[in-house]
């Protein structure tokens, strides 16, 4: 990718479900998904028609994806807005349980919650829990401040053992950082603490993070700039997590989330939230 493209948000949604044909494919997966042994009466599906409550684990602090506002305690987002259609058209109230990056996947496990927001695809999750078909991707790019502007303009430049790069507890990008800069410091932090913050503060030289949260990360702070990389790197399907084993909840998620596909509505919640030109 081109580095005019990289200063691009860069955000994709999939085209995996925008056509009809597609669509008919899901459903006929689903069909026979439900050959698998799975007992509706075990699915949280059941539990959530029953009680009448949704319950979605967020973290809250992944702009513009689910953020908190500490004086009213409510949240707003893309995230938000998706499980709340959800709930919408599932006849019920939505609930927003808190829960950070480390502690999203055993949530899950321990039935915390019946399902995240917005949560990147990758084989450790999916160890321990289940993920619905994608709606959009990312990708990974670097940040640091301004005044770095000249001795970091590729990704090689941060690989230098005189060089410290942050990331968060239990995000993606903690192992991106121990795979892309083998050389530099790392330095982990946990939320509520942010990566992001390090370098802020000048604890750490520079932090990667998604290119939906960095193009809001600049545009906050203006000390802030996007490492002008020749590429980014780890484009990633985001969806959302679930049971391992709860077939019957998994297909209707993606029924769900190809139906509101095919009718615009991930577009429209990406130009709402400035997630695409």
């Amino acid at each position: 990718m081109s580095t005019a493209t990289v200063q691009n948000p860069g955000l994709r949604l999939t085209n995996a479900f925008k056509r009809t044909g597609l669509l008919a494919g899901i459903v006929f997966a689903s069909s026979l998904m439900s050959t698998l042994p799975a007992n509706a009466a075990d699915s949280v599906l059941t539990d959530i028609l029953s009680s009448g409550t949704l319950k979605v684990g967020t973290t809250g602090d992944w702009d513009p994806m689910t953020l908190k506002d500490v004086a009213t305690n409510k949240y707003k987002g893309y995230d938000i807005d998706v499980v709340t259609e959800l709930a919408k058209d599932l006849e019920v109230d939505v609930e927003f349980v808190p829960t950070d990056w480390k502690t999203l996947v055993s949530g899950i496990s321990a039935g915390k919650y019946h399902m995240t927001g917005s949560a990147s695809v990758s084989p450790a999750r999916a160890k321990a829990a289940g993920f619905t078909i994608s709606y959009f991707s990312l990708a990974t790019v670097p940040l640091t401040l301004k005044k770095n502007s000249e001795r970091f303009n590729d990704w090689e430049d941060l690989n230098q053992e005189d060089v410290t790069v942050a990331a968060t507890l239990g995000t993606t990008q903690e192992q991106q950082v121990k795979d892309f800069f083998p050389n530099a410091q790392k330095k982990i932090v946990e939320a509520p603490a942010r990566d992001f913050q390090e370098v802020l503060s000048g604890r750490a030289d520079a932090h990667i993070t998604s290119n939906v949260e960095a193009y809001k990360l600049v545009a906050k702070y203006p000390e802030m700039m996007i490492v002008p990389v020749k590429e980014d790197r780890a484009r990633t399907p985001i969806a959302m997590l679930v049971p391992q084993d709860d077939q019957v909840w998994i297909n209707y998620l993606n029924t769900w989330i190809a139906l509101k596909t095919e009718r615009g509505f991930f577009d429209e919640l990406g130009t709402k939230w400035q997630l695409s030109n």
